[in-house]
């Protein structure tokens, strides 16, 4: 099954937006220039300066063998751990939770818990929008045996809640509040297995004395729910032994993020619900191959093979095993410190593989100020105009996903193998090879003499045969001799893969990766996590994702099918707060934290809660005038993990107006020159909205608009101007400038490219389509719209998500809309009172 960015994945490939040379000081140049200079920079660097002075930020979008010669290079020969990721924003809390809990970062359990729990709770984790494969997986669970109930805890209303039987809205950030409540009331209930955990724990006494300082009455004043909802909840939990508890970037994304992790893993381990088919604690990570990433020591804090930096004996046994001349003694520098050595010159050597941090680390202001005070910065990537690109002295082009090939691991520890289905364009290389090139010129040219990805595999899978002899789980050793055709056959399998060791589930009968083999239960007292509001800064801002983009748009910005359905940045802002504030939907608004400000869309809806706001991270500064949304979060991180807290800042929000409103449509990319604008890839070109504080008639230059075409006059007002460009007749060109919002979206606009200029055909269709009432895509795949999707329920009755899929084919291809389908259903039966089927 495939989701929409999968499905689309050709579409973020195309050669318009591809960096296809290196550049050296913005002029393009061969490669062998390029990494002669790489190098050259980076050992006089480490000559002068020491191996701390250089640093990696790598990404979960590399493969694992990108990744595992990134960190040998970085931990085995530079001899510094300063190699962090990406990986650190979205699932670093987990890893330690991990860690500290089982002695190893190994997820106990499989995806197909899910389908054998009784119960699935759901925590921090949009899981329809979010991993939607996944959440199709538990959809047709729940069809097949509906006695699987499944709880969704979120402040949030979002697609997944349709899925739910309890859905738990608690205030943001008191989850681990919530889950000492539970570890508290599953000792009052006599729930603890105690032959369990007299077998293969330590730590209950601390954990629970800890939770215990909570009441009952606590607990419901810190989550905002009812007693009467805690005790359902804790009821539900307690009651059906088969539970698997999923937590993702609401739990992992806050500065007390492993202790909510760890709560959560405490009350699996005190009932010895781990392990074992249908339960277990499960993280479910915010990257595509953030596990392959972990497993090859991606992270500063970590060796590759799952063993530990601050082990002597594992630190000798990767050093021997590489044959290294040094390795790395102590953690690096996690991500959002990492940033700060090149602000303040420790680190003076900067090298980015595949990520965007300028636009997606906290603080984001600051993070581009540093990578502009670092001497030497190198980016690895695959388009050759991001905010981070703007900033680097040495851009490389990379192959992309679906252009190299390698492994990835995703969540519950399968291994696949991912092809190339075609060739990189011009003189893109792929990640392994462009880091085995420098490390050669730097001089270790036979340690990474690697001839094709499957040779970086093999030595992978020896190194873990070593890490399984130290007692670590993760471990593929089986396939140390794999041969090349073996290697590009190779079938899904889930880790470990050794003589003695095949696939499953992991510590149902104990065997942690402790000294003594006991998991550790851990002390998680209750503390806020989140800064107080303030009358000045009254909002709580909450940030995440939507459906169809990806991270900071650097590819699904340039995928039309994606952009269809959110076109631009905007802010989800309850209907209280709104009328405070005299803010409606569809107006402008200013979205201000103590850091820096945005201007966004606003949505009014009752899915957030009064008091907060919600806004997606994904918009850039080249995809819209003022969205660079992570600059707004300071840069607060868990103590212990380093994970930046993304969902909790403080802010504010007022109504932005300008006098004249717009869209635009050109078949070549183009930027207003206007106080607000937002842009994103049309089939047939590219699409804007905007808006101005003036409008000095027809002339189209302020728009970015190239006028080598001639102007057709559509349609002139003192409120109101419609134009064309056109070359030999045909639309190349489209603006509506007017002092109202325009009754069409851009991207219909953009649907009129290509099309003949002619005025009064235009003229026609601009009425019509304002007559119609707008309506946003639902289905991506189809082009389906909510109200094609609303009126033929309401015609043919239709009565569940089947039917509209049989009827207008919407939720058939990847099924990532179902979810608002039903919804839309659930609104269509309540204004009518039927029940449906």
């Amino acid at each position: 099954m495939l989701c929409t960015k999968g499905l689309y994945l050709g579409e973020t490939l195309q050669p318009e937006s591809r960096l296809l040379r290196p550049r050296v000081g913005g002029r393009e140049t061969g490669w062998d220039e390029a990494l002669d200079l790489i190098a050259s920079r980076f050992r006089e660097t480490l000559a002068e300066h020491g191996p701390d002075s250089i640093a990696i930020y790598a990404s979960g979008q590399l493969l694992t063998e990108d990744y595992y010669v990134a960190n040998k290079l970085m931990k085995g020969y530079i001899g510094s751990a300063n190699i962090d990721t990406n990986s650190r924003l979205c699932m670093a809390s987990a890893v330690v939770a991990h860690t500290r809990g089982f002695g190893s970062d190994t997820v106990p359990g499989t995806f197909q818990d899910l389908e054998q729990a009784d119960l699935v709770v759901l925590v921090g984790s949009n899981l329809a929008w979010c991993h939607p494969v996944l959440h199709r997986r538990l959809v047709a669970a729940k069809a097949a045996r509906p006695s699987l109930t499944v709880v969704n805890i979120d402040p949030r209303r979002t697609a997944t809640s349709v899925l739910a039987d309890l859905q738990l809205s608690v205030r943001p950030g008191s989850d681990l509040a919530l889950f000492n409540g539970l570890l508290a009331e599953i000792a009052h209930s006599g729930a603890i297995d105690g032959v369990y955990v007299d077998a293969h724990t330590k730590g209950l006494g601390e954990a629970l004395e800890a939770a215990e300082r909570q009441t009952v009455a606590e607990t419901a004043a810190i989550t905002g729910l009812t007693r009467h909802s805690l005790a359902q909840f804790y009821d539900l939990w307690i009651s059906n032994e088969r539970v698997v508890t999923l937590f993702s970037q609401g739990i992992n994304q806050s500065v007390t993020g492993s202790d909510k992790a760890s709560a959560i893993i405490n009350c699996h381990l005190a009932t010895g619900r781990i392990g074992r088919e249908g339960m277990g604690p499960f993280s479910i990570t915010g990257q595509p191959n953030a596990m392959g990433g972990r497993e090859v020591g991606g992270l500063s804090t970590m060796l590759a093979a799952h063993l530990e930096l601050g082990s002597a004996e594992h630190r000798k046994a990767v050093q021997s095993f590489w044959n290294s001349p040094t390795i790395a003694e102590k953690p690096g520098l996690k991500a959002v410190d990492l940033f700060g050595a090149c602000a303040d010159g420790r680190v003076k050597a900067l090298w980015i593989l595949s990520t965007n941090p300028v636009d997606s680390m906290p603080d984001a202001d600051a993070v581009r100020e540093a990578i502009r005070r670092c001497p030497v910065v190198v980016l690895s990537d695959i388009v050759d105009d991001t905010d981070t690109a703007r900033e680097v002295d040495i851009l490389l082009p990379a192959a992309g996903w679906g252009e190299k090939s390698g492994t990835v691991t995703n969540a519950d520890r399968t291994i696949s193998r991912e092809r190339a289905f075609q060739v990189a364009p011009a003189e893109a290389r792929p990640d392994w090879r462009i880091v085995c090139d420098v490390a050669g010129r730097m001089g270790w040219r036979e340690a990474f003499a690697f001839p094709s990805p499957a040779a970086v595999f093999r030595e992978h899978a020896a190194l873990s045969g070593v890490a399984g002899g130290l007692g670590r789980g993760f471990d593929v050793s089986d396939l140390a001799e794999i041969d090349d055709d073996a290697y590009d056959a190779l079938r899904p399998f889930r880790w470990p893969r050794a003589r003695d060791k095949q696939g499953g589930r992991f510590f149902g009968a104990g065997g942690f990766h402790t000294d003594d083999r006991r998991a550790r239960l851990i002390a998680t007292p209750w503390r806020s996590c989140l800064p107080d509001t303030s009358d000045d800064w009254p909002l709580r801002l909450n940030t995440g994702r939507v459906r169809d983009h990806w991270h900071t748009m650097t590819r699904t910005g340039h995928a039309p099918h994606l952009a269809r359905r959110h076109v631009e940045p905007f802010v989800d802002v309850h209907p209280t707060d709104a009328a405070r504030l005299d803010i409606g939907s569809g107006d402008l608004a200013i979205l201000e934290s103590p850091l820096a400000q945005v201007i966004v869309r606003a949505h009014v809806t009752d899915d957030v809660p009064a008091g907060s706001v919600f806004t997606p991270m994904h918009w850039s500064g080249s995809f819209a005038s003022h969205a660079r949304i992570d600059a707004l979060v300071p840069p607060a991180c868990d103590p212990v993990s380093g994970q930046p807290a993304f969902k909790g800042a403080v802010a504010r929000l007022a109504r932005f107006d300008l006098d004249w409103r717009g869209i635009a449509a050109a078949r070549q990319p183009f930027q207003p020159k206007t106080a607000y604008w937002a842009l994103i890839r049309a089939l047939h070109g590219w699409a804007a909205t905007f808006a101005s504080e003036n409008w000095n008639g027809p002339d189209p230059s302020l728009l970015g608009l190239k006028t080598d075409g001639h102007m057709v006059t559509i349609a002139s007002g003192p409120d109101c101007f419609f134009a064309a460009i056109a070359q030999n007749d045909t639309i190349d060109a489209l603006y509506l400038v007017s002092r109202t919002r325009p009754g069409i979206s851009a991207m219909q606009l953009a649907s009129q490219l290509g099309q003949d200029a002619d005025a009064d055909r235009l003229d026609a269709w601009r009425l019509q389509t304002e007559a119609q009432e707008p309506s946003s895509i639902v289905c991506a795949c189809f082009a389906v719209d909510a109200e094609t999707i609303r009126s033929a329920i309401a015609d043919r009755n239709l009565g569940n998500v089947e039917a509209v899929g049989r009827t207008l084919h919407a939720g058939t291809r990847c099924g990532t809309c179902r979810p608002e389908i039903a919804a839309l259903l659930g609104t269509q039966r309540q204004q009518t009172g039927r029940t449906g089927v």
